[in-house]
């Protein structure tokens, strides 16, 4: 296939890329933010987050001097939270050990907390101006359709041939309008239920051609989730006040609060504060059951701590205790 479709692709892009923040600047502060948010979220879900840790945290500075809480509290609802812990580590290092100052190579970059080869490959290229080729979902998709490559992604050595292809195709252009054109090919046409009738450069896609879009890209079976029950009991005091546990440094919802768990036969599921929920994760399906119990004593739950009225608005929760909370009008 010859590479001259690309400045039809580029044509595309410049007269229909969609308006955001982000692209207006080569700061990048903000392209590293952006990036950071938009990992595992669509850009009209993360698009208010990132305007919120702007405008709470416009320097990398007033990041890393930020509390844990108030940075996890206005991640809350975005998910992954080892994201919001490494854009904390991340921002300490750039601010206090780099005084402010990012990397501006990949091989530098991929070298910080969170960001992997398509992160660091997005600020090099974004804010830098490198000829580094951003390889996410997107790219896979558009690629291995306009190709018909019927390799199965998620390995190394697959990553690098598609990284490699898309560095020849970006030999023809500016790299950083490149990325952008292939990841917004991917996030509005190339879906994966394309619009192929929209798409600038259907003409040139052999898996169009070949009647196998449905098959492009080839992905690994996932896994059966692994389900797993947990109960627990939100202690209310007289004057509700509630009793908490904050989640140790690592494993799941790190950083976050979350009531007191309990064992299955302490709970009455026909009472009218009882409540249960189901919460997927990438390798998990959770069973969530939650009840209210009238405070009793605080040392009835070890490691739990007094959490005041007035400073509930200021806790981060994982998304289905907010859920809880709001169900219980207690939010």
């Amino acid at each position: 296939m010859k590479n001259s479709f690309v400045s039809t692709w580029i044509g595309w892009y410049l007269d229909n890329a969609r308006d955001l923040p982000w692209r207006e600047t080569r700061d990048p502060y903000a392209i590293w933010l952006s990036e950071i948010i938009l990992q595992q979220t669509r850009v009209n879900q993360g698009l208010p987050y990132y305007l919120r840790f702007v405008e709470s945290f416009p320097t990398v500075f007033d990041l890393a001097s930020a509390e844990e809480d108030k940075v996890l509290k206005l991640w809350q609802g975005l998910g992954y939270y080892s994201r919001a812990r490494n854009l904390m580590k991340t921002a300490k290092i750039v601010a206090f050990d780099r005084k402010g100052v990012f990397p501006n190579t990949y091989s530098e970059l991929v070298k910080l907390p969170g960001l992997g080869p398509y992160t660091a490959s997005a600020i090099a290229s974004f804010a830098f101006g490198r000829a580094e080729a951003v390889i996410d979902g997107n790219a896979y998709r558009v690629l291995s359709r306009l190709y018909d490559i019927d390799l199965e992604i998620g390995s190394q050595k697959v990553y690098e041939s598609f990284r490699q292809l898309a560095t020849d195709l970006m030999m023809a252009t500016k790299p950083s309008v490149f990325n952008q054109a292939l990841m917004e090919l991917g996030a509005v046409i190339c879906l994966p239920k394309p619009i192929c009738e929209r798409c600038p450069i259907s003409d040139q896609c052999l898996a169009l051609q070949n009647k196998s879009i449905h098959l492009r890209p080839v992905k690994k079976k996932s896994k059966p989730k692994e389900r797993q029950a947990h109960y627990y009991v939100l202690p209310i005091t007289p004057t509700g006040d509630w009793i908490l546990e904050k989640r140790p440094g690592k494993g799941i919802w790190s950083g976050l609060y979350v009531f007191p768990l309990l064992g299955e036969g302490e709970f009455n599921p026909k009472s009218p504060s009882f409540l249960q929920l189901k919460h997927l994760l990438s390798h998990k399906e959770m069973d969530l059951h939650f009840q209210i119990r009238e405070f009793a004593s605080i040392e009835d739950y070890p490691g739990a701590q007094l959490i005041p009225k007035d400073k509930h608005e200021e806790i981060p929760f994982p998304v289905p205790f907010l859920m809880a909370l709001k169900h219980w009008k207690l939010l």
